[in-house]
């Protein structure tokens, strides 16, 4: 185990999940409509600062947590993802360019994630073995994905986001880990949701945790912790951290709520959040979580592995 924070209160608290999916401002899903991937490079970075800010965060609140970090970033900011491997934080996957998996064919996405995990190693000189999806994009349509990741080596995904939303998401999915392949012990492990009167509510962090009082997240991961007994999975973004980043011209109204509120308030509620639960990497949760992930299969037996 690469260690975590023994929040006080609770004796052995369970330890969550904490993670932060590497993208720039201009990279989000919300902008992907109106901000082209050919003018990103002539487009002012502010992820390295973003990110150099989250590190001394987690290093203030003694956590330990995994970078889900585009190759593209990666391939730019190289010092940034050796930064990030030396604080002792994991270094994971998060696509070469923020595509969405279902707009790839299963080869491309193959190589997608292969181009990914070579920049990432290279740069961290850590093994790549963790994979998020951007904007949660592995769903009901595209669980191809999750062969193509197995064959390539990964040993966990944190792609799914059990819920029903507007951009994402997978209702029918289990909430905590399970295992989507018969032929393979990769596990997925969701984002987090919380039952509120019989229904699931996405519980994760990003926008939902900038957007809602910081008591709501308290109170979900609470119950998943205490009433479930299982760890929670956080997620945010450097750029949310970041108030003064570049307005979006041109971009829809709802994009620009959704992507903006909450900016200010957002490394107050984080730094309460890492002191006040138990946080650790993303590899350690899917160790743990691997002997009692839950079997839901998505696939026929694999051609190379069937009796």
């Amino acid at each position: 185990m690469h260690g975590s924070n023994p929040a006080s209160g609770e004796s052995m608290k369970i330890v969550n999940g904490l993670s932060v999916d590497v993208e720039d401002w201009f990279q989000v899903g919300a902008f992907e409509n109106v901000i082209e991937r050919s003018d990103w490079d002539g487009l002012k970075t502010r992820v390295e600062d973003n990110v150099s800010r989250i590190i001394d965060l987690f290093a203030e609140a003694d956590v330990k947590a995994t970078f889900f970090t585009l190759g593209w970033v990666a391939e730019r900011h190289p010092s940034l993802i050796r930064r990030i491997a030396d604080a002792g934080h994991e270094v994971a996957s998060h696509g070469y360019d923020h595509a969405r998996v279902f707009t790839f064919e299963q080869a491309e996405f193959g190589a997608d994630i292969a181009k990914a995990r070579a920049i990432l190693q290279d740069a961290s000189g850590q093994a790549i073995t963790g994979y998020r999806a951007p904007s949660f994009s592995i769903d009901q349509r595209n669980t191809w994905a999750f062969e193509v990741l197995a064959e390539q080596g990964y040993t966990y995904s944190s792609s799914v986001a059990p819920i029903t939303h507007d951009h994402y998401g997978w209702r029918e999915a289990p909430r905590f880990a399970f295992r989507p392949l018969s032929w393979s012990d990769m596990i997925e492990i969701p984002v987090t949701t919380a039952m509120l009167g019989g229904k699931r509510v996405a519980a994760g962090g990003g926008g939902f945790f900038r957007v809602l009082p910081y008591a709501f997240s308290r109170w979900a991961i609470r119950q998943v912790n205490s009433r479930e007994e299982r760890p929670a999975v956080f997620y945010f973004h450097p750029w949310e951290i970041d108030p003064d980043q570049p307005r979006v011209p041109g971009a829809p109204l709802r994009s620009k709520l959704r992507h903006y509120t909450g900016l200010e308030q957002m490394v107050g509620k984080l730094s309460a959040l890492a002191q006040e639960f138990a946080w650790g990497r993303m590899d350690d949760v899917a160790e743990r979580e691997a002997a009692r992930a839950g079997q839901f299969f998505t696939d026929v037996p694999n051609q190379a592995t069937a009796a």
